[in-house]
């Protein structure tokens, strides 16, 4: 079994992109949450630890019998950390040549303490994974961040 990851990648099925709860927001209220989330994490990235640019990353758990995508909470990631997580997108920047994709994945293994073989192994796991997801229609459950929403901004 492989070791536990610090830094993963995620991928969110295709039937659910664009449904997050930053589009749903006024620019303001997502400001907010977005520099609650940096200063919670003390202005550094929370799975490498990396001053500068942060973005804030949703965290999402799925039931995969029930097709239900929920918000559980953000993390302030560096722009590294972010790639990983969007692995795919990384890839499709790096073949517009906006984004140098083996950078992204010498972040994900020195970040693991791993070799290539190991995030090749878990890339391949991830993207089964969102093949087999992406084949639904996921119902997205914005968690206590629902009451934020306006009525009639909902995207799903």
């Amino acid at each position: 079994m492989m070791k536990e990851l610090k830094l993963t990648i995620e991928l969110v099925p295709s039937t659910s992109w664009y449904n997050n709860l930053r589009s749903v927001l006024p620019k303001s209220v997502w400001d907010k949450i977005r520099k609650k989330t940096y200063a919670k994490y003390g202005y550094r990235c929370g799975i490498c630890g990396a001053k500068g640019r942060l973005n804030c990353h949703e965290i999402w758990e799925y039931d995969d019998q029930n097709h239900v995508q929920k918000l559980v909470g953000f993390i302030a990631l560096c722009d590294l950390c972010h790639h990983v997580k969007h692995i795919g997108l990384a890839s499709i920047l790096a073949s517009e040549g906006k984004l140098d994709y083996e950078r992204v994945v010498e972040h994900f293994m020195k970040v693991n303490g791993c070799d290539r073989k190991t995030f090749e192994r878990h890339r391949r796991e991830a993207f089964d994974q969102w093949r087999e997801r992406s084949r639904y229609d996921w119902n997205v459950d914005l968690g206590e961040y629902e009451s934020l929403v306006k009525p009639g901004r909902r995207s799903s």
